[in-house]
């Protein structure tokens, strides 16, 4: 199956995002608006723990504006880096997207977060076609090369 789709609606999006962090076994390659979800940050840090490579591009509006994500983020075990939207400060870098082991990319409307978790109405695809996630991982690779290495608030 090339395409999954997950609804909160019926599940735990975060149990399956969980999951297939749990089996990724070389890289983590994440674009997030919203990063809140300490059980998420967790999966994040355990499989950098398993020696796998992890990298987050976040919104800088949405980080800075966000104890909670300073605070999981603030022990420097993930590797993150902040940037605005195209055009700078007070736009969005919007994205919600994750690419595991170059193979799946999960994306949607879901964020990272315990509100989306809990209270929304969410959805997630997992992308397995490798043209696709070959269009998200060139994404990623801009992203990266354009936000600003950042070191925690805290």
């Amino acid at each position: 199956m090339d395409t999954e789709v997950i609804l909160t609606r019926g599940s735990s999006v975060a149990e399956v995002v969980e999951r297939l962090i749990r089996e990724t076994t070389t890289s983590v390659d994440a674009a997030l608006y919203r990063l809140n979800n300490p059980r998420l940050a967790c999966a994040l840090e355990d499989a950098i723990r398993r020696g796998v490579g992890v990298q987050l591009v976040l919104d800088r509006n949405k980080y800075e504006e966000s104890r909670t994500t300073q605070e999981l983020l603030a022990n420097g075990r993930i590797p993150f880096r902040l940037l605005y939207g195209r055009q700078g400060r007070g736009t969005k870098m919007h994205h919600k997207f994750a690419i595991l082991d170059g193979r799946r990319v999960l994306t949607g409307s879901y964020n990272w977060t315990l509100e989306s978790e809990e209270q929304n109405y969410e959805g997630l695809l997992i992308l397995r076609e490798p043209e696709q996630v070959a269009i998200f991982h060139r994404e990623f690779e801009a992203l990266w090369a354009e936000a600003a290495p950042r070191q925690p608030l805290l």
